[in-house]
């Protein structure tokens, strides 16, 4: 028996838009939004870091699916009470956990406004993919690459080094494996890399269908930057066995340290042996911006793609990834398969090719180069640069205040913005582990954990421009005064 369905009334009924019925009321309620969320920026640091989630708060977003309407005054009253207070809280200068951007009000008002036009960037032709085309062309100019450049905004980096790979598999086996896959000859493809690179440099090489044992994780030296003759022996070594090398990713800014690899010598290399140069430079690539960082960044200007988040260094709020690649023919090999249904034309809303989709995998996209476009135009490259030495400069603070302090041992020198130390103790590990926990509990700061050499580190990643000296000594304090405590409980049991 075939189940019966209502039929749907060719009626029209009353206007079902969901727009207001009372346009002033909400332009009231907008203001009120705006003028409370500028506040609570403008306020930062009269609030805690973060705050732990209680188990009632949590419990609220358990509700059941929505039935039927509710006044925006209510649901603006639950966000503000119940999932404002609760956020990461990288906006705070106080925050130095990974590395998160601490976004800008120009920013936060752009993003106000591409949700407005709320414009589909994967293709035809309208003006704000005239502005991404904009962001890259200005990124191509960034890093010294050539007029050929192509770029794509997306969630950041971890996608871009993905993408990257992409390209770089295509360029090494041809527009064929779209069709066939990796095959056979991909089998035996390999890539390089650090053994401190980022953990999404091994899963692309997984998403990419090659595996992760395809990865060969190089050795680094005392500074962690990866050791380029090791590389090089590694790279005959597997085309003697048969093996076909075809990707190196070098690092600018590891996520540990912030070291920057040889990228002079990586481009070399990779030149002589013809291979494929991509570099990871997820927040240290925008060091460029920097007259005293740039030269550290010498060779980025000759790789074949460059991935990094103006969300970053750059300050752009989430989330804002970018993906910059040397030529775009290579670019639209890997990405462009246009469709029946996306006809391209020569005049008209379906002009404008090649669009965004043929760059990438996303046909809808947000509007990420409009807040990114207002973070460049309101402060310009000097500006940025100038905050960015000033991250550095910070950690530079930090690094003396920790080695001048007995009780606590530096773990690796301050390589750009980022601090790892500890807390000496007999059982060090756990007590710092303690120490940083008990830190982001009591809404002081909020500083993250890395392993290096074997120990148990705080990490410290100043990365947001309104961090300052003061928020660096609440830290000191707050971990002399946990560790402190934590190493008496110690004593007492």
């Amino acid at each position: 028996m075939t189940k019966s369905h209502p039929e749907i009334s060719s009626t029209v009924g009353p206007s079902e838009t969901l727009d207001p019925a009372n346009w002033d009321d909400v332009r009231a309620q907008a203001h009120r939004m705006l003028d409370e969320a500028i506040d609570a920026i403008a306020n930062i640091r009269a609030q805690p870091v973060w705050r732990p989630i209680p188990d009632d708060v949590r419990a609220r977003f358990r509700d059941e699916l929505p039935r039927e309407p509710s006044e925006l005054g209510d649901i603006y009253r639950e966000y503000s009470e119940f999932i404002a207070p609760y956020a990461t809280g990288n906006v705070h200068p106080g925050f130095m956990g990974w590395v998160h951007g601490g976004g800008n009000v120009v920013g936060m008002l752009a993003e106000m406004l591409a949700g407005g036009l709320n414009a589909n960037l994967g293709g035809r032709d309208h003006m704000p993919i005239e502005v991404e085309r904009q962001i890259t062309e200005w990124t191509r100019t960034m890093f010294g690459f050539p007029e050929s450049a192509s770029g794509v905004f997306v969630t950041g980096t971890s996608m871009a080094n993905l993408m990257a790979v992409w390209v770089a598999r295509t360029a090494a086996l041809g527009a064929s494996v779209r069709q066939h896959g990796v095959g056979g000859e991909g089998a035996l493809l390999t890539a390089y890399t650090s053994k401190a690179a980022h953990g999404c440099v091994s899963k692309a090489m997984d998403l990419a269908g090659f595996g992760t044992d395809a990865l060969r994780n190089m050795p680094v030296d005392r500074s962690h930057r990866v050791d380029v003759e090791a590389m090089r022996i590694q790279i005959k070594r597997d085309r003697d066995v048969g093996l076909k090398p075809f990707l190196v990713v070098g690092s600018a800014g590891t996520v540990d340290i912030g070291a920057i690899d040889d990228l002079a010598a990586l481009s070399a290399l990779c030149r002589k042996e013809k291979l494929w140069f991509h570099v990871d430079g997820a927040y240290g690539a925008l060091g460029v911006l920097s007259a005293a960082l740039a030269p550290r960044l010498a060779g980025l200007e000759n790789a074949d793609s460059v991935a990094l988040d103006f969300h970053k260094w750059g300050q752009v709020p989430y989330d804002a990834g970018f993906l910059l690649v040397r030529d775009q023919k290579r670019h639209l090999d890997a990405f462009a398969a246009p469709a029946v249904y996306l006809r391209r034309e020569t005049r008209g809303l379906a002009a404008g090719s090649p669009w965004p989709c043929d760059l990438g995998p996303d046909l809808s996209r947000g509007f990420r180069a409009l807040k990114t476009w207002f973070t460049l135009k309101a402060f310009g490259t000097e500006k940025l640069g100038a905050m960015i030495e000033r991250t550095c400069a910070l950690a530079r603070y930090l690094e003396a205040k920790v080695s001048s302090e007995q009780q606590l041992e530096l773990i690796a020198p301050a390589q750009l913005n980022i601090v790892c130390f500890r807390y000496r103790s007999t059982d060090a590990d756990r007590i710092n582990g303690e120490i940083v926990a008990d830190i982001q509990e009591a809404g002081i700061a909020a500083p993250s954990t890395t392993t290096l050499d074997g120990k148990l580190a705080i990490r410290a990643a100043i990365v947001n421009h309104r961090t300052d000296t003061r928020d660096l000594d609440a830290l000191l304090a707050a971990v002399l005064e946990f560790g402190l405590k934590r190493s008496a409980e110690d004593h007492a049991a």
